[in-house]
């Protein structure tokens, strides 16, 4: 079976799934591109304000396949480094979309479907579901940007320890640290993340998309670069129409419907 990335819409809510059940939903270029079309595509579509990424079945995301790595082995150095310039251009193109990205984990998220959980703004999992940075299992090193995030979501000494060991993770733990939002029932982190977007759309887009970008820019900017930012995201929503909405309708004490 082709792997694929299946695109169904809930509400507001834009549902991708990582299909490639024989193999785990594990990834590859062709996986990659229809990701950067679908986040396009739903970037310009007024009518999602969010995303979920869930895998197809019992998984979320094995990662890489192994059995194509294998053979990229054999070839050009070259071929390897494209594959993953399409996957980080993928995970780029999460980070800096405007509207907020929901992971979905059952199963597991091993190797660059952990690094896919982690490139979301929120992560909703399974109690029994796994998270492994497996790539030194087989003597690789992480990609996906997997490296980048553990580093700033964690103290080094846990980060080295989770990359260089690959040791299975429980949600649990994750959740303990951070790293996970919501813990849900076995066969529920749909559900449960779509119950978040749902509160999530409830809300201003243009809200939503400037507090993704706050956070993407805080790390690299300076405290006085960074207020900067924050002047101009505030100013620019006063005068939207939805702060007239919304803060009319938390005098009245009524629902506010944002455009």
């Amino acid at each position: 079976m082709t792997a694929e990335l299946k695109s169904t819409t809930e509400g507001s809510t834009m549902v991708l799934t990582l299909s490639n059940p024989s193999q785990r939903n594990a990834l590859g270029p062709e996986m990659y591109a229809a990701g950067i079309e679908a986040f396009n595509g739903a970037e310009n579509n007024a009518e999602i304000r969010s995303v979920i990424m869930v895998g197809e079945g019992k998984w979320f995301c094995a990662g890489g396949s192994l059995q194509r790595l294998q053979n990229n082995r054999a070839l050009d150095p070259s071929v390897q480094a494209e594959s993953i310039e399409a996957l980080h251009t993928w995970i780029d193109t999460i980070r800096t979309f405007p509207k907020p990205v929901i992971a979905a984990v059952e199963g597991a998220a091993a190797g660059a479907g952990f690094s896919l959980a982690m490139a979301c703004d929120l992560v909703v999992s399974a109690r029994d579901a796994v998270f492994a940075a497996s790539y030194s299992n087989v003597a690789l090193s992480p990609d996906g940007g997997l490296s980048w995030h553990l580093a700033r979501a964690l103290p080094r000494q846990l980060a080295s320890e989770w990359l260089m060991l690959g040791e299975r993770l429980e949600p649990a733990r994750l959740h303990e640290l951070g790293l996970v939002n919501e813990l849900t029932e076995n066969g529920q982190a749909l559900a449960g993340a779509l119950a978040l977007a749902a509160k999530i759309n409830a809300r201003a887009p243009n809200s939503m998309a400037s507090i993704k970008e706050l956070l993407g820019e805080a790390r690299g900017a300076s405290l006085v670069s960074h207020l900067s930012q924050e002047r101009d995201h505030f100013v620019r929503n006063l005068h939207h129409a939805n702060a007239g909405i919304g803060i009319a309708a938390f005098l009245s004490k009524e629902t506010p419907r944002y455009e």
